[in-house]
């Protein structure tokens, strides 16, 4: 099973604690793309700011 795959199934299982059961299996695995993309973009940004920081570049 992938990451991604075990990360979808904790998504559904935490939202279903919470009452909703309304989305079906490949949304669960969109949401979770989604936030691997926005994560993998933070992480890159906020690499940079600490490489333009420590060179004394403004951000």
């Amino acid at each position: 099973m992938s990451v991604k795959a075990v990360m979808a199934t904790i998504l559904q299982h935490e939202l279903a604690s919470r009452g909703v059961n309304s989305l079906t299996r490949s949304d669960y695995e969109a949401v979770i793309e989604q936030l691997i993309k926005k994560l993998t973009e933070l992480e890159f940004e906020l690499r940079s700011r600490s490489t333009n920081g420590s060179q004394g570049v403004p951000t």
